[in-house]
């Protein structure tokens, strides 16, 4: 990480508490160190929120730290094979520190919930109890941490 950077971890926190998803406090909060505007980053990584859909599948902030890996390091040549293996074998990497934390990346897992994907589409109203109840903001920590050491 630049000397001159300023952590955004509580930032990003701060994002989720004001009500966007996981994905979009994470995403947002560094898109523009990649040369992306805030408002493109919030509605471009609002559909990953609550593991994909609110499907409860590969949880929201480890999503944006794949997205913004991407921005840095991906690729868009489709035949540059060793760009492909450097870009997925990052987001391996970040997984696996995520991984040393929180011993998964499923949304489901991390909210310690027992079935798979919600009945609906809604989310969740968010009150001071919402926000009590959920790991959500050391996760959005944990994984702003992890693009701060391994993408700045």
């Amino acid at each position: 990480m630049q000397e001159s950077f300023e952590s955004r971890v509580d930032r990003a926190v701060q994002t989720f508490e004001e009500g966007y998803n996981c994905a979009q406090s994470v995403f947002s909060t560094y898109a523009d160190c990649f040369g992306m505007d805030r408002e493109t980053a919030l509605r471009m990584s609002s559909a990953m929120g609550a593991g994909v859909g609110r499907m409860r599948e590969v949880c929201g902030a480890v999503s944006s730290m794949a997205m913004l890996a991407g921005l840095k390091e991906g690729n868009d040549d489709p035949h540059n094979e060793e760009a492909k293996e450097h870009i997925y074998a990052l987001v391996r990497q970040m997984s696996a520190r995520f991984r040393e934390e929180y011993d998964s990346i499923l949304c489901r897992e991390l909210l310690g919930l027992e079935e798979g994907m919600e009945e609906s589409a809604k989310p969740s109203v968010r009150t001071p109890e919402y926000y009590a109840s959920r790991p959500c903001p050391g996760i959005i920590a944990c994984a702003s941490r992890i693009i701060e050491e391994m993408l700045l």
